[in-house]
């Protein structure tokens, strides 16, 4: 089985969307393994993002994310990456697919409502971000 992060974004968790995101991933197979309600302070919203900071947009995405509270959970399955992906949808709302969390919950490209890794090294490095081994281990 394999385990991705996702994140609900402050715009989701400010607009009581934890439940219901959280529901869409389990209708669909994903189990979640570990979760936290937590506020990221503007150097971890930096750290977190670190790939994207000779991007354009980082400050104003790191300013957004440290903003309010976030839900970091761990969630498995069966690709369960490429199948978190396909749920959440594109960056872009307006570009999203029907039916996907950011078609049916973004506001726009930065309030987008979820983060989900992109691929297993990103998702072992962000799961080990938010959540210890142990937490991980005791959460099985």
């Amino acid at each position: 089985m394999e385990r991705t992060l996702v994140m609900i974004k402050p715009d989701g968790v400010k607009r009581n969307l934890i439940g219901k995101i959280i529901s869409i991933f389990e209708e669909k197979g994903l189990k979640v393994v570990a979760l936290k309600k937590m506020k990221l302070s503007k150097e971890q919203a930096k750290a977190f993002y670190i790939v994207h900071k000779d991007r354009p947009f980082y400050e104003s995405l790191t300013n957004y994310i440290s903003s309010g509270s976030i839900v970091a959970m761990v969630l498995e399955g069966k690709d369960a990456i490429k199948k978190v992906r396909e749920i959440i949808g594109a960056t872009d709302p307006a570009e999203a697919k029907e039916g996907t969390i950011r078609r049916l919950f973004g506001l726009d490209k930065e309030k987008n409502t979820v983060h989900g890794s992109d691929s297993l090294e990103s998702a072992q490095k962000e799961i080990s971000f938010f959540f210890s081994e142990s937490e991980l281990i005791a959460a099985e």
